[in-house]
């Protein structure tokens, strides 16, 4: 440790952290929201914060990986997955009870062939990221519009009970949210393949240079993105009550904006999983926040845009200051 990092105080240390704004954020904005309603409702509120939140978290972590690396990587096929895992997914298990891993592996399946084809895009016709998944995303939608056949399936009872309950008082999603987290946490920062990404992001050549097999560690992101997306799916319809074909819709910008919210930088060879979290808890709540002003969906669709576009500048200003 440097002297003047010795030096600095521990709050210091603590606001230089990139995930603190958007945690900071989002206890601003739960306390705004409970001061509309005198201090009440406040453990229903957060309960419901790490309910919606963990979807969102899910499939921002995935896009996290993403954008880490490098600039133009990004998946824009993530709701059109979480779709077609989710209704497929239903579909097989035909709402029959004890078939909850079944249908559980035919999601994960659907991410994994989501992910294998979106790469085979990029790598072997050199199509742009963003490119190759929204075209994509389309085959992926009708796909599912094809299978649902306008029905909406209800997942196994015991699944159900499982998606929308709790354990020690928090949402059984948000743990699985959370235990994802440590997973990717783990990955980026103790095992070779996360200094891998990060070396890819921050320099693909030098990184080549380097020996370390770049193409495949761009397939295993696109990959891991994919299953991400296909168990959020898979896990909404079964909190939801069924899959629609518009569930993934909200959590293509979503998922873009708890990664730059969260303090993880566009320009890739960077992550930070707790501020993807804090993002995903202030996204919620910043709706809940405008709902409890009876705003229109317009207005709270400006809103919320006006507030993300002014903490990624606050964010990008704190940044160049370093």
């Amino acid at each position: 440790m440097s002297s003047s990092s010795a030096s600095r105080s521990p709050l210091a240390v603590l606001i230089s952290r990139p995930w603190i704004w958007s945690w900071a954020a989002a206890a601003l904005a739960f306390a705004a929201t409970l001061g509309l309603t005198s201090g009440r409702g406040g453990g229903e509120l957060a309960y419901a914060a790490l309910s919606f939140g963990a979807f969102a978290a899910i499939v921002g972590m995935g896009q996290m990986l993403v954008i880490t690396l490098g600039p133009g990587n990004i998946d824009l096929s993530v709701p059109a997955t979480m779709t077609l895992a989710a209704t497929l997914a239903l579909r097989a298990m035909g709402s029959e009870p004890g078939t909850a891993f079944y249908g559980l592996a035919i999601a994960l399946a659907v991410g994994f062939c989501v992910g294998i084809a979106n790469f085979a895009l990029i790598f072997l016709l050199r199509l742009p990221p963003i490119i190759a998944t929204l075209a994509a995303s389309l085959i992926y939608q009708s796909i599912a519009i094809w299978s649902n056949r306008g029905l909406r399936i209800k997942p196994p009872e015991g699944l159900a009970e499982f998606a929308t309950g709790r354990f020690l008082g928090v949402p059984n999603i948000a743990w699985i949210g959370l235990l994802l987290a440590i997973l990717v946490w783990v990955l980026l920062e103790r095992l070779t393949w996360g200094r891998w990404l990060l070396a890819t992001g921050q320099n693909q050549r030098a990184a080549r240079l380097a020996g370390v097999p770049v193409e495949a560690v761009r397939a295993a992101t696109y990959v891991t993105v994919a299953l991400f997306a296909s168990l959020a799916g898979y896990l909404l319809a079964s909190f939801s009550g069924g899959a629609a074909l518009n569930m993934g819709t909200e959590y293509l910008l979503m998922s873009i904006a708890v990664v730059v919210i969260g303090g993880c930088s566009v320009a890739g060879g960077d992550s930070n999983v707790p501020g993807v979290w804090g993002a995903a808890l202030f996204m919620f709540l910043v709706v809940s926040m405008l709902n409890s002003y009876g705003t229109g969906a317009g207005v709270r669709n400006v809103l919320t845009g006006t507030i993300i576009i002014a903490i990624v500048i606050a964010a990008s200003t704190r940044r160049n200051r370093q």
